[in-house]
């Protein structure tokens, strides 16, 4: 996508358009590219004709109804962006754009201001849906057998910045939760970048003993303590021209931490035992589930080796705020653990899905595939259902305040439980804003609210 936004105006009124037009032409970023229509039908002509970012359709024209146009070109194509223009500020009108599936609507008249905004928006939320689609072309390219598996925006958002950060050797912090993920993303890093054909080591800090650490990461000469016998290559000099994994980073001790920082500062390793110093050719990748700023403040890690490791950072996020990924996800463990263990499992029930979509998962998807794994074993017919689930502690509550249930059954109460789902997970991660939560959601602020009136939630502004 270049730096220009594709709009089509639909207005009967001629002195709108022209104001349009010259509001497009005192826009500088993005570069505006507008062409009009003065009916319904002739902008659903020139829409079959031309590749449009965004629609702005009067809410009554001539020969159909604006909210008609708007679900008509939802039904062609839901990516392009429709913005609805009324010339009464009435709620009744807002919420039936909305509904109808608007991503906004304007006020007549329309101001530059607004109209601006809107343009930025839509050109920000489109550049970021085909650099998405373009990642996930190379990715499926590229790694058909790679097992990462997504339909989230936050998950997109992760491996955009993969994309962005492959090809250098910047540093790479990748912080979450234990379980998200962090070591696939940390490969797939390395399986993008220049040192594909180069050697990828991985080392949990969290599973060596302190005693050593110091030996296993940067290597030793003979002699150099009692039972080194002879030389032995720490996980540095395995790596040197590829890339190391430092899984868990932040249970390095401090004292451990000062010889990491100058690898990375100088490019230079000494074996323990050893004066001389060695030229290495690595890029690190770090990983932690620990809150390092919080270390820094309390003095058990440091903030020069911090902002070393901290050149691009990746947050993964947690399962419970991609819960739209637990169906993909359960089949993809099933079919895994059908060929590992020689079964025949078609799916999960419609009852075992509920029961997966209502837990909490503190494991996420470490604890996922563990509990399909088991499930699949276990399971003696076609389908795996909620029997051959473990029991969960934390089952959500139903979120109507009638108790600690599982998800509703019957197909409208699931359906708002499930909105309400996703709606406090997108508030969750935003921290409580509703502008960013809007934005994570795929949806406008003003629709954001809607919902959370119409559902009775609060959030915070």
């Amino acid at each position: 996508m270049d730096d220009k936004l594709k709009v089509l105006a639909i207005d009967d009124d001629f002195t709108q358009l022209e104001l349009l037009k010259t509001f497009s032409d005192k826009i500088t970023f993005p570069g505006i590219e507008l062409i009009t229509a003065e009916t319904a039908k002739e902008g659903l002509d020139r829409l079959a004709e031309d590749s449009v970012d965004l629609v702005l359709t009067d809410y009554r024209l001539p020969d159909r109804d604006g909210l008609e146009v708007l679900r008509e070109i939802k039904s062609r194509n839901p990516l392009i962006n429709v913005v609805v223009m009324t010339a009464f500020e009435s709620a009744r009108e807002a919420v039936e754009i909305l509904k109808s599936g608007g991503d906004d609507y304007l006020i007549k008249p329309v101001k530059l201001d607004d109209i601006e905004h809107i343009f930025l928006r839509i050109f920000e939320q489109q550049s970021l849906i085909h650099e998405n689609i373009r990642v996930d072309r190379e990715i499926e390219a590229s790694f058909p057998d790679l097992p990462l598996v997504y339909n989230s925006r936050p998950m997109q958002n992760v491996l955009n910045v993969v994309a962005r950060s492959s090809e250098t050797d910047a540093t790479v912090l990748i912080t979450g939760e234990s379980g998200t993920g962090k070591e696939l993303i940390a490969r797939l890093i390395h399986k993008t970048s220049l040192r594909k054909d180069k050697p990828f080591i991985s080392v949990n800090i969290a599973a060596l003993p302190e005693t050593l650490m110091e030996s296993e990461l940067f290597g030793h000469v003979k002699g150099a303590f009692t039972g080194a016998e002879k030389d032995r290559p720490g996980r540095f000099e395995e790596a040197d021209g590829g890339t190391l994994f430092i899984d868990e980073v932040g249970d390095i001790p401090v004292k451990i931490q000062v010889k990491l920082l100058r690898i990375i500062q100088f490019g230079k390793l000494q074996k323990v035992g050893e004066n001389l110093e060695k030229d290495l050719n690595i890029r690190i990748i770090a990983a932690t589930s620990r809150n390092l700023e919080h270390m820094i403040s309390e003095g058990t890690f440091r903030e020069d080796l911090f902002w070393r490791l901290n050149v691009i950072k990746i947050e993964l996020p947690a399962l419970r705020h991609r819960k739209s990924e637990i169906p993909l996800l359960a089949e993809h463990f099933i079919e895994m653990y059908n060929k590992k263990n020689r079964k025949s499992v078609e799916g999960i029930s419609r009852e075992g899905l509920d029961k997966l979509m209502a837990h909490r998962f503190p494991g996420n998807i470490r604890e996922l595939e563990n509990i399909i794994e088991r499930a699949v074993i276990l399971s003696r017919g076609r389908l795996v259902t909620a029997a051959d689930l473990p029991e969960f502690e934390d089952q959500l509550p139903d979120n109507d305040g009638t108790g600690g249930e599982l998800i509703p059954k019957d197909y409208n109460s699931q359906l708002r439980a499930f909105e309400i789902s996703l709606i406090q997970a997108g508030l969750e991660q935003a921290a409580g804003n509703q502008s960013e939560a809007a934005r994570l959601l795929n949806i406008s602020e003003r629709r954001l609210r809607s919902r959370l009136d119409i559902l009775g939630l609060k959030g915070s502004s």
